[in-house]
């Protein structure tokens, strides 16, 4: 497919408006209903795919859906749970140490506040950007591997760093479409641009204004 689009500029406008065209609702993959029960999803969601948080997270959920409910759960009863999900030593002892953390320094209620989140247990960047973004409506732009491949292979990013690669989506896409913006790419890349299995006559934004070692890797595939 023949690059028309010459300019970053122009390779942007025609990205946002085709994830627009393809996905013009985007709702949270994670099953939650409120930010507490979001902030645990998305911690889980670590190494784990969102769709095994959802069959994990309704008996999590039915034992302790709040704060002052899921600290008085022991880190062993968490942690059979969530076992399925992975690296379920650490995630419940986080679930259950942050769940404390809110109930003493902030009534019970997850704060909507980047260096609070990223404070608590378990809680990185990633997963205090989708909180604030998806919780709260507060733009971010939290990268995950699928964000950080896309914006590589579109020749967005120099696929350095997940860092640099927020930094890079946020300097080139418009603060008003972060958060679907966010969701739209991650989207596309599960659909059309996955790490394996990947075609370039599927993934046509790729096609369209992705690097032209996209296609030398193509055409040895």
């Amino acid at each position: 497919m023949t690059n028309t689009l010459t300019t970053k500029a122009q390779r942007v406008a025609w990205i946002m408006d085709e994830l627009q065209r393809l996905y013009p609702e985007t709702p949270v993959p994670l099953d939650h209903k409120d930010p507490f029960t979001l902030l645990v999803a998305v911690l889980l969601s670590a190494q784990c795919t969102d769709a095994r948080v959802n069959t994990v997270t309704p008996a999590l959920f039915a034992l302790a859906d709040h704060p002052a409910a899921m600290r008085r759960q022991s880190v062993e009863d968490i942690r059979s749970i969530i076992r399925p999900c992975g690296l379920s030593p650490k995630k419940s002892k986080a679930i259950h140490e942050l769940s404390g953390i809110l109930m003493d320094q902030h009534g019970g209620e997850v704060p909507a506040d980047f260096d609070a989140l990223e404070a608590l247990p378990g809680v990185g960047h990633k997963t205090a950007g989708v909180v604030m973004s998806q919780a709260f409506g507060i733009p971010a732009f939290p990268v995950d591997t699928h964000i950080h491949r896309l914006m590589h292979r579109w020749n967005l990013s120099n696929g350095k760093n997940v860092d640099q690669t927020e930094k890079d989506a946020k300097r080139l896409f418009p603060e008003d479409r972060w958060n679907a913006l966010h969701l739209q790419i991650i989207f596309y890349g599960r659909e059309f641009s996955p790490a394996r299995g990947w075609s370039l006559e599927k993934d046509f934004i790729s096609a369209k204004v992705g690097r032209k070692s996209l296609w030398k890797h193509a055409s040895k595939s």
